[in-house]
């Protein structure tokens, strides 16, 4: 027991002393929005950093120095290369040379709404062929309680080190806000959670190395859940606001005057807002990721995944609205030209993921509504799928002036990027339906149609 002991210490302390030194190496695997800021914060600090991914087009990219994340500065990506602190491979066979090796690959769900935890399985299972002792695994993609556990340690475990002597092995989750100008990847808190205090404390380490506060959770289970809990706090908060804009718009009252009335209490609210529902990875997925989990243990998530329909139901209600504002005009559904300002998540970035803006887009095709067109600096191309083998592709307006908005019988504003000159959109529309209250500062609004304005 004694001897046990001492080994473990030793190789524990071993991995320490180097992160300490800054004397180690860091492997990303998953060089999407999570995980190629965090190989360049690692890089620019001087770590050796080495990053991993099956997309070879996104590693071909890297190795020239070229930046491809519009969170991350081009000058940044270029500089780690030229400095020869960070490389790019689709070879997990070299993760061997890493000290520490971040997780950071997707999780979505299935078609219905199952999670997929396919690629941190995969990903695990292609760190683990190439595992040795002294190593320590951080997963950092969203999930449900437990998997640190129940399926990521099982595969590490099969190599027949140990977690918590030979190798380490916690849960640190992600806490990425596209677009945010203030809050990144070295100044945003995060939490860790190990699978045995040494797991933790090594964690913390060479997460502070980068980062600067780390909070120390007692499991990854509590790692885990607390991510779900950020994210499903507001998605029911947000489903709140949707469900009250839907009921405003029906007696007659503005839900944009009455959030903003109620946040001037200095304490117990925070204002949340309506709109055309919700998008990116965390917010629309986690509310289903938990409710998955809860049902193996006899539990019904019955409030957290009505506030997930709520919101999932806003696009329809969208097109609603863009539908009676056509029949208002004298042009049917099938020739009706629709505009449609904004297709990324949310405004300013060039995030696709789940954008309900698609999704009101492809409701108006499903009616025949085929006249679409949307104008979106970041987004030069979608896709609208009719299941699984039926896609259309759409490309964006080349640029958005009074001559293209006037071709158009309804314009809908489903995301409020700041580079729009909402006046100029006003003015210039046969009809605009505002989902965002972009238009609230525009001089001339008679002809703004606003979620949620009860009109």
């Amino acid at each position: 027991m004694a001897s046990g002991k001492k080994q473990q210490d030793g190789t524990a302390n071993n991995l320490m002393q180097k992160i300490a030194s800054r004397d180690f190496t860091v492997g990303v695997v998953g060089l999407g929005y999570v995980g190629l800021p965090l190989a360049v914060e690692f890089a620019r600090k001087g770590i050796k950093t080495i990053g991993f991914d099956v997309d070879a087009s996104k590693v071909k990219l890297l190795q020239k120095g070229k930046n491809y994340i519009q969170d991350i500065k081009d000058e940044h990506v270029y500089e780690i290369w030229k400095n020869k602190t960070f490389s790019a491979t689709t070879d997990y066979s070299v993760s061997s040379q890493c000290d520490v090796i971040y997780i950071c690959v997707p999780t979505p769900f299935t078609d219905n709404k199952d999670p997929d935890i396919s690629y941190i399985v995969d990903s695990t299972k292609g760190v683990a062929a190439a595992m040795r002792k002294g190593q320590l695994i951080i997963l950092k993609s969203t999930t449900f309680p437990g998997t640190t556990r129940k399926y990521v340690k099982p595969i590490t475990d099969a190599t027949k080190l140990v977690c918590g002597k030979d190798y380490f092995l916690a849960f640190s989750p992600e806490r990425i806000d596209p677009g945010n100008k203030h809050w990144h990847t070295g100044n945003t808190p995060i939490v860790v959670g190990g699978i045995t205090p040494d797991c933790t404390k090594l964690g913390v380490a060479a997460n502070e190395v980068i980062i600067d506060k780390v909070i120390p959770v007692s499991t990854p289970e509590v790692a885990e859940m607390e991510k779900l809990l950020e994210n499903i706090f507001r998605s029911v908060n947000i489903a709140l606001v949707n469900e009250l804009a839907q009921l405003c718009d029906r007696i007659g009252v503005n839900i944009w005057e009455v959030v903003e009335s109620a946040a001037t209490k200095p304490f117990g609210f925070m204002p949340f807002f309506p709109g055309p529902g919700i998008g990116g990875h965390c917010i629309l997925i986690d509310p289903y990721y938990l409710s998955w989990m809860a049902r193996e243990f006899d539990f019904v998530t019955n409030f957290i995944e009505l506030a997930a329909e709520v919101n999932e139901s806003m696009p329809f209600y969208v097109r609603g609205m863009i539908e009676r504002e056509i029949a208002k005009q004298p042009v049917t559904l099938q020739k009706a030209k629709v505009l449609m300002l904004g297709m990324a998540f949310k405004k300013d970035v060039d995030d696709l993921r789940h954008s309900p803006a698609l999704k009101v887009a492809e409701l108006l095709d499903l009616d025949g509504i085929t006249n679409i067109s949307y104008y979106d600096p970041y987004i030069p191309e979608v896709e609208l799928h009719h299941g699984k083998k039926n896609k259309r592709v759409l490309k964006s307006v080349k640029k958005l002036d009074a001559t293209t908005l006037k071709k158009y019988d309804v314009v809908c504003i489903t995301t409020d990027h700041s580079s729009f000159d909402y006046n100029m959109i006003a003015v210039n529309s046969k009809i605009v339906v505002d989902t965002r209250n972009a238009c609230k500062n525009v001089k001339n609004k008679k002809k703004v149609v606003l979620l949620g304005d009860g009109k």
